[in-house]
C-alpha cells in the first residue's frame, strides 16, 4: 500500500530530527497502563511519536482499507492475526475493536500492550469511556512547541513562580524571528522538509473537512463550514459571540455551536473559559476562542507572509494566539489539562490570561511591545482588591513581550521574552 509506505517513511525520517516534550511522560505511562491513547489534530506527529518510542510494538494503520475492513467486520479474527504488542493508528475508524482490546487487556494483564492514536477525540473518548475506563491513559498532542523546534530540554509547564524562572533561565534560546514561526505554524511536515505552505494548509483543511468533520456531522455545504473556520480564525483571541459568527456564515446559532464543538474536540481550537470567583461580581462569563495553530490561522485569514502579520492590524491577535497555544502545549505535554482562564468585566477591564495552581493565581498580560511597563498590568489590581488572601494567593504577574531579556518591573511583576514559555 503506497500510502502506508509513505507514512512509514515519513515516520522514520522525522524521528531523527525532533524529539517530543511529551515523550518522558509517555515512556512512564507505558509502564503503568495496559493501553495509552494519544489524541490530537491530524498530522501533528502522533504515529511518529509512537513508532519512535517503541520498537517492540507492531505498527498497524487503519488508513489501510484491508486491515480496516477486517477490524470492523471480524474484530476477533483481526486480533488473532495481530497478536502481541500493537500500535493502532487512526483507531477511531474501527470502534468494533475496542471490546476485543478490553478482553485482551484483561486476559494478558500486562502494561504497555496497546498504543493507540486517533484524530477524532469525540468518537474516541466515547468508545474509551464505554470499554477501556481504568485500563487506559489518555494524552493530548499538538503540533511542535517552540521548545521542540529549538530542541530545548526543559519539560515543566509554564508556571511563572521563582522555581520555574530560575530553572528556565539556564536553558534559554532567543528567537531571531518569532513572526516566521508564527506564520509557518507548528505542523511537523513543514519543518521536516521543504513544503509549499499554501498548498499544505489548503490540503490540510480539505482533508480535515472531508474525513473528520463529515464523520461527525451532516454537512450539506462544505463552503459553509470553510467559511465558519475562517470566521473563527479571524476571531482568535477574542470573546466568542456565536450569534455574530452565525450571522456572518449564514447558518443557525445552534449549528455554529455544534461546529465549534467539533473544532474543539478535534484540537483545532481551544475555548478559554472565564475565571469564576464569587468575589468578582462584574466578570463576564463568555469564553475566548483561540486557534491552536497560528499557521492554519494565517492561511484561513489570508495573511500570507511573516512581514504582513508583523506589520498588520492583527499582529496582536497572532502574538496572543501563539503565546496561549504555547502555554497550553506546555501543560498537555505533561498530561495536564491547562488550569488557565481569561478575565474581562463589565467595566472593560481585562486580564489576558490567568493560571491557577496550588491555590495561587498568576495574571498574564500578552503584548507585542519591546518596551514593557507597569501600566500595562493595571487590571491586575482587581485581583488583589477583590480576592481574599486566605482563599487564594496572587503570584508573580507577567508581561510576555518582545523585549529580549527578563526584566523585573516590580517585586511581583516580571516581563518575559516570548521564548521563556
Amino acid at each position: 500500500n503506497l500510502l502506508c509506505n509513505l507514512k512509514l517513511n515519513l515516520i522514520f525520517i522525522m524521528s531523527d530530527f525532533y524529539s517530543r516534550q511529551i515523550q518522558p511522560l509517555l515512556q512512564t505511562l507505558i509502564k503503568q497502563f495496559p493501553a495509552i491513547l494519544i489524541t490530537g489534530p491530524r498530522q501533528v506527529g502522533k504515529s511518529t511519536l509512537l513508532q519512535h518510542i517503541s520498537k517492540e510494538h507492531q505498527y498497524i494503520t487503519f488508513d489501510d482499507p484491508i486491515l480496516l475492513d477486517q477490524a470492523r467486520n471480524e474484530p476477533t479474527l483481526f486480533m488473532l492475526n495481530h497478536q502481541g504488542k500493537l500500535i493502532l493508528d487512526e483507531v477511531q475508524y474501527a470502534p468494533e475493536l475496542f471490546s476485543c482490546l478490553k478482553l485482551a487487556i484483561d486476559k494478558q494483564k500486562i502494561n504497555g500492550l496497546f498504543l493507540l492514536s486517533g484524530s477524532q477525540a469525540f468518537q474516541l473518548m466515547q468508545n474509551v469511556t464505554e470499554t477501556l475506563a481504568g485500563r487506559i491513559a489518555v494524552l493530548k498532542l499538538q503540533g511542535f512547541s517552540l521548545r521542540e523546534i529549538q530542541d530545548v530540554v526543559f519539560y515543566s509547564p509554564f508556571l511563572p513562580n521563582m522555581d520555574y524562572l530560575n530553572t528556565r533561565e539556564r536553558l534559554i534560546k532567543p528567537v531571531e524571528n518569532i513572526w516566521q514561526i508564527i506564520h509557518q505554524g507548528y505542523m511537523p511536515r513543514l519543518y521536516q522538509q521543504e513544503t509549499s505552505w499554501d498548498i499544505y494548509y489548503a490540503s490540510y483543511v480539505s482533508t480535515y473537512i472531508e474525513r473528520d468533520v463529515r464523520a461527525l456531522t451532516n454537512i450539506t455545504n462544505i463552503t459553509d463550514f470553510t467559511r465558519f473556520m475562517i470566521a473563527i480564525a479571524a476571531r482568535s483571541g477574542e470573546l466568542l459571540n456565536y450569534s455574530n459568527v452565525a450571522q456572518e456564515v449564514g447558518v443557525s446559532v445552534d449549528t455554529i455551536k455544534r461546529w465549534t464543538t467539533i473544532l474543539e474536540t478535534s484540537g483545532i481550537i481551544y475555548l478559554l473559559q472565564p475565571y469564576h470567583n464569587n468575589h468578582l461580581k462584574r466578570a463576564i462569563k463568555t469564553p475566548k476562542v483561540y486557534m491552536m495553530d497560528t499557521g492554519l490561522m494565517a492561511w484561513l485569514t489570508k495573511w500570507l507572509t511573516p512581514e504582513t502579520i508583523q506589520q498588520g492590524a492583527k499582529s496582536g491577535q497572532f502574538f496572543e494566539t501563539f503565546v496561549v497555544s504555547e502555554i497550553i502545549k506546555s501543560f498537555y505535554n505533561n498530561g495536564i489539562e491547562p488550569p488557565i482562564y481569561s478575565y474581562r468585566d463589565t467595566n472593560q477591564k481585562e486580564i489576558d490570561l490567568l493560571i491557577e495552581h496550588n491555590r495561587t493565581l498568576y495574571p498574564i498580560e500578552i503584548k507585542t511591545t519591546a518596551s514593557p511597563n507597569k501600566k500595562m498590568t493595571k487590571a491586575f489590581g482587581i485581583l488583589k482588591d477583590n480576592l481574599p488572601p486566605d482563599e487564594i494567593q496572587i503570584g508573580n504577574g507577567v508581561i510576555i513581550n518582545q523585549y529580549p531579556q527578563k526584566l523585573w518591573l516590580a517585586e511581583d511583576l516580571v516581563a518575559l521574552p516570548v521564548w521563556w514559555i
